[in-house]
């Protein structure tokens, strides 16, 4: 017999520092050349805690599954949680074992380079994934899958559980560093998952479609068992549930960076699946949260409240009858 919830999300997955730098305004330089950018940020990241963090801003009851190391960086990485109202009980301190660390380089145009030294994200498994959480949550969601490869050789059985509970179940992979994008892998994970969130280039490249367009790709994962909401920057968003495709356009932004936005933008999706939203009401919340979240660098400091996000997608729905009219 299911148990009642006590969380609304259960997010598993990576929580570090991250080092936002730039933007560069040309080729980084080695030979111990310095370069100067106009701004640098020390902030949360990691897809998992980026999300947890959005999620708790929509007003969400949140709590993280993930493992940090006893250094300053992992103390770091609980305080701003904390600060964010996400639940830390699960997080993880793991004595003699590095917090992981990213930097991202940022250019003009929005695009970015990330470094990240990988630490506990090795070694995160199963078993850093409280059962007292997994059962009691009304939605699990598993972010960076190709960062943390114990816990997802394991999440199709921890998804399984969830959904047995009652919980529904998302995945957003983002990008694979060794370029595999493993199939057999995907294959064995995606019947667990109820809806998946790439952007669009991994979209093509968990498809193994480099060629097609986003929309072929998600349909051929949409065949697969999950909805298939696709992140595809200016161009809005789109969500296929192998049969029918939803789009919207999002909402203008001028980005001071766009670090995070793919990940509050699965914040903002989920909160609105979670309020029983239409498909593409949820797409239009989300491109708010994800638009929303690039006024200021790095991926928590601008996130989107509620209302913030309602009063978005007002403003753009009164511009885009002014300028039909």
């Amino acid at each position: 017999m299911p148990h009642s919830p006590d969380l609304d999300l259960l997010v598993l997955g990576d929580a570090n520092p991250d080092v936002v730098l730039g933007p560069l305004d040309g080729p980084l330089a080695f030979g111990q050349h310095e370069r100067l950018v106009p701004t640098g940020l020390l902030t949360l990241g990691g897809s998992g805690a980026i999300t947890a963090c959005g999620a708790a801003r929509l007003g969400l009851r949140v709590a993280i599954a993930a493992r940090i190391g006893d250094d300053d960086a992992g103390r770091f990485v609980r305080a701003a949680l904390d600060a964010r109202g996400v639940d830390t009980s699960a997080l993880r301190v793991v004595p003699g074992e590095a917090t992981p660390l990213t930097t991202v380089l940022t250019r003009p145009d929005g695009d970015r380079a990330i470094l990240t030294a990988a630490g506990t994200l090795a070694t995160t498994g199963p078993d850093d994934v409280p059962e007292r959480l997994l059962t009691r949550s009304r939605h699990v969601h598993a972010a960076s899958w190709f960062l943390l490869p114990q816990l997802a050789a394991a999440l199709p059985d921890l998804l399984r559980t969830a959904r047995a509970h009652g919980a529904t179940t998302s995945l957003d992979t983002n990008d694979d560093p060794a370029g595999r994008w493993d199939p057999t892998a995907l294959a064995g994970v995606l019947p667990t998952v109820d809806v998946l969130l790439p952007n669009a280039q991994e979209a093509l490249a968990l498809a193994h479609l480099p060629t097609g367009t986003p929309e072929q790709a998600a349909g051929l994962l949409a065949a697969r068992g999950p909805l298939v909401v696709v992140k595809n920057g200016g161009a809005g968003a789109f969500a296929h549930d192998g049969r029918d495709i939803v789009y919207t356009a999002g909402i203008p932004a001028e980005p001071l960076d766009t670090v995070g936005a793919g990940d509050s933008f699965d914040a903002g999706y989920l909160a609105a699946l979670l309020a029983d939203e239409s498909p593409a009401r949820a797409l239009e919340f989300a491109a708010a949260c994800g638009a929303l979240s690039t006024r200021a660098h790095g991926g928590t400091p601008a996130q989107a409240t509620r209302a913030e996000a309602l009063a978005a997608l007002a403003r753009n729905r009164d511009n885009q009858g002014k300028n039909h009219s």
